[in-house]
């Protein structure tokens, strides 16, 4: 992970090289396995499939300061909401839960008794 793909061509390389490139695609093989195992569902959703786990690092850290933001104005939303009697009470009930239900796709549960 912490090195570069080694390019290797038929002809230029050594047995060493070789080695290396094969112990190398092995260890990029296996830690997109176990990352892909171990992150959130609704964080992996977000990512397209990579071959190199750098490259993949990169996107999830991306995806993760994106999502962190739209947490951020969801729970902004959600906090400052107030009734104003110009709408029905229904349609400020039907907002709250949407933006509940989004902040939930994002990993986030707000309890029921928050939304009253």
């Amino acid at each position: 992970m912490h090195e570069e793909k080694l390019v290797v061509t038929a002809d230029l390389s050594s047995e060493e090289d070789m080695l290396y490139h094969k112990q190398w695609k092995q260890s990029n093989r296996l830690s997109l396995v176990l990352l892909r195992m171990i992150i959130a569902n609704n964080i992996k959703a977000n990512i397209p499939q990579t071959k190199s786990i750098k490259e993949y690092l990169m996107l999830v850290v991306e995806s993760f300061h994106s999502m962190d933001k739209s947490l951020g104005i969801l729970m902004a939303q959600l906090m400052t909401m107030k009734y104003d009697r110009l709408r029905r009470m229904q349609e400020y009930i039907i907002e709250m839960n949407n933006i509940a239900a989004r902040l939930k796709t994002l990993g986030m549960m707000v309890d029921d008794s928050f939304l009253v």
